[in-house]
């Protein structure tokens, strides 16, 4: 259930560019986390890894954030 949750969240971050640029200025996931709660967007740390498919594209996230979650 998380999953498609966090796929909410991408999604919506993508549409607005607010959210977008405070998605994009997170540099821990404890921030992401925080950022999707205060969206209404109830999120586990574990769903974020794998091996569970990201839910974000590198150029929604910061540099750290893409290292920690996207593992390219």
């Amino acid at each position: 259930m998380s999953i498609q949750v966090i796929r909410d969240f991408s999604a919506k971050a993508r549409a607005d560019a607010e959210l977008g640029a405070k998605l994009k200025a997170c540099e821990k996931l404890r921030e992401l986390m925080r950022l999707a709660r205060e969206e209404g967007f109830e999120v586990d740390e574990e769903s974020f890894y794998p091996p569970n498919e990201p839910q974000f594209t590198a150029d929604q996230l910061s540099e750290k954030l893409v290292k920690a979650l996207l593992r390219a």
